[in-house]
């Protein structure tokens, strides 16, 4: 299945339900399951994003509607990014390099 990466910033209001409540952060991965994909892993990050979760996704589109979910839920502002694991990276690359 194909795996993305979503960054996602706190918003206001997220940072405000993360400094009352620490532990809805271990919510995150129920929400984002509940919506048809599975969490590989999250990690809270410093600088520019202040999460990363891995997942897995059917398709886009299911991840679109993550994102949106999410938007509208009020405490993160995502971005989504598909992935292509290194191995077909290589490959592809490697069949353009053939005569």
């Amino acid at each position: 299945m194909p795996v993305y990466i979503l960054l996602s910033t706190l918003t206001t209001e997220g940072v405000q339900c993360v400094v009352d409540t620490p532990s809805c952060l271990r919510e995150i991965s129920m929400d984002i399951e509940s919506l048809g994909v599975k969490v590989l892993e999250q990690y809270a990050t410093l600088g520019q994003y202040d999460f990363v979760h891995v997942i897995e996704a059917p398709d886009n589109e299911t991840v679109a509607r993550v994102s949106m979910e999410l938007v509208a839920r009020g405490h993160f502002k995502p971005l989504s990014l598909p992935t292509i694991s290194l191995n077909d990276f290589i490959s592809r690359l490697s069949l353009k390099r053939q005569p």
